[in-house]
């Protein structure tokens, strides 16, 4: 299932590592919760519909914006709606303006989705000091993304399997870097193709591919 969320125009400027603002809303409408050191089983796309200013200090959405958050777990859409009611704010005067909601759709054994935000995927450098981020091209990429989809599927009790692969066709794979509670980030904007049980592919476009889906990375559409 997932939930768009249709944001009025900023009043403000939208710093480039908006990102954080986001997470905070989205567990600000669920209230207490455990979520924020469980693995996440669900996704959080970034905004879109908006443009760099001009003067290249941020982001400016004059006809609004839009972003979503995707979860197979009914409760958590349930504690979303009725927190974002109480308090419809984000940031930079911006707020909720309308909700809707979509149900997860059939996609068969196989689909390619486009990465809404940006593949994040991490592994322990050999080592052992640090994390080294991965990317398309990398030998280890679809199998480390393909792992933490399934770990994800196990931890949901699904007892489906799906694979996940960067699209090797793709020909224009493009990085994007983000600060995150001042931690530099880099994930990858391209297509993944994801192959398995129908369910566990319905269950990949509700929590998303790779690392930290629950801050933004990884949202497919």
């Amino acid at each position: 299932m997932r939930i768009y969320l249709k944001l009025t125009p900023n009043e403000e400027v939208v710093p480039f590592n908006y990102q954080r603002a986001l997470v905070g809303a989205f567990h600000k409408w669920l209230g207490e919760n455990e979520l924020h050191d469980e693995i996440s089983l669900y996704s959080l796309s970034w905004l879109y519909g908006g443009k760099m200013r001009r003067d290249k200090k941020g982001y400016d959405f004059r006809h609004g914006a839009e972003f979503f958050i995707s979860s197979p777990l009914e409760d958590l859409h349930k504690k979303a709606i009725s927190g974002l009611f109480k308090d419809e704010d984000i940031q930079w005067g911006m707020r909720v303006q309308e909700v809707r909601i979509c149900t997860t759709p059939e996609f068969g054994e196989r689909q390619r989705f486009i990465a809404q935000s940006p593949v994040f995927i991490k592994k322990r450098r050999e080592e052992g000091k640090g994390q080294q981020f991965v990317f398309p091209g990398d030998e280890d990429a679809n199998a480390l993304m393909t792992a933490t989809l399934q770990k994800k599927l196990d931890r949901a009790g699904m007892g489906y399997e799906a694979s996940v692969a960067f699209d090797p066709e793709y020909q224009n794979p493009k990085t994007k870097k983000i600060t995150f509670n001042k931690i530099d980030l880099i994930g990858t904007f391209c297509p993944v193709i994801v192959e398995g049980d129908p369910e566990a592919v319905r269950f990949a476009w509700d929590v998303g591919v790779g690392h930290s889906t629950g801050i933004g990375f990884g949202a497919l559409r």
